[in-house]
């Protein structure tokens, strides 16, 4: 009891004590292990991290013991397993990297008439796909740029329409096993292959189209439609996140709430207008007011 007293008292005085710089240090630490955490799950590394814990604890107890025979090589291990770590994850870092250097700018495209258009004709084509039972694979790129999947497959460079994507899609077209990149609100692309999820907690429902889009969404941040070619159910992968079995309604309102914003300077401009309209209103009353007193 009096060591669990002593050590409260301790805990106490190190909290009275805490600073803004002391609480900001550990908000960041906590925020890195997280993410720490949240990088293992997500790229399926998880007996990976315990075999380094292993790994960790046998370290602790060679030095505990003075085996210094065994700490040397241990501690030789780790310097080369660190460089193995980063080879290891070259591509889980790599699109950490672009993740984090594409938060620099907006995450959303402005509002356009192209993308409002490309919307408005995916949504089009994927209903009636949808109800023909026809396999469709729908990109949406945003700020991490796809140009290596882009190669995989062939260039269009074409306006963004419904019959274009329908007959992309038709079962007897040869670009239909692929998928369509949709940049700036044109078809860039069609025939492109995508990377497969490493996730193992998907449903035995999901097949190879919807395994490709949800690999695709973890890897960038691109919004992927997907149309089964089995039910014809519309889903939508974001950030490895899939929405199954939505509606022409829903397909639009998420397309739109992910992909088009208004403009600031538009918004603030339609702010001041307003304002200078009812501050003039204000003004002409007031000049009324003045010509009845006189």
């Amino acid at each position: 009891m009096e060591a669990l007293r002593t050590s409260l008292e301790r805990s106490l005085n190190l909290i009275t004590t805490m600073g803004i710089a002391d609480i900001i240090d550990i908000l960041v630490v906590a925020f890195l292990i997280y993410k720490a955490i949240w990088f293992v799950r997500r790229t399926n590394s998880y007996n990976l991290a315990k075999g380094i814990i292993v790994f960790l604890l046998v370290m602790l107890i060679a030095d505990l013991f003075e085996l210094k025979m065994i700490s040397f090589v241990l501690r030789k291990a780790a310097e080369l397993g660190l460089i193995a770590l980063v080879v290891l994850f070259q591509p889980e870092l790599r699109r950490l990297l672009e993740r984090m250097g594409s938060g620099f700018s907006s995450s959303r495209g402005e509002i356009g008439t192209e993308v409002d258009s490309a919307i408005a004709h995916t949504v089009l084509a994927c209903t009636e796909m949808s109800s023909s039972h026809t396999g469709a694979l729908v990109i949406f790129e945003r700020n991490v740029r796809l140009n290596e999947i882009m190669s995989t497959g062939t260039i269009i460079n074409a306006d963004t329409n419904a019959e274009l994507i329908k007959n992309i899609f038709y079962n007897k077209a040869p670009l239909h096993d692929g998928a369509l990149i949709i940049r700036d609100g044109r078809i860039a692309a069609a025939g492109c292959v995508l990377p497969l999820t490493k996730s193992t907690n998907l449903s035995k429902e999901l097949g190879m189209r919807h395994r490709a889009g949800i690999g695709l969404s973890e890897q960038s941040d691109a919004v992927v439609v997907i149309v089964s070619e089995e039910n014809g159910a519309i889903s939508v992968a974001i950030d490895g996140m899939l929405k199954r079995h939505l509606t022409a309604a829903t397909l639009e309102r998420l397309l739109r709430s992910e992909l088009i914003i208004e403009d600031d300077d538009q918004n603030a401009r339609g702010i001041r207008k307003k304002f200078k309209k009812l501050l003039k209103g204000k003004n002409d009353e007031k000049d009324k007011r003045d010509e009845k007193t006189v």
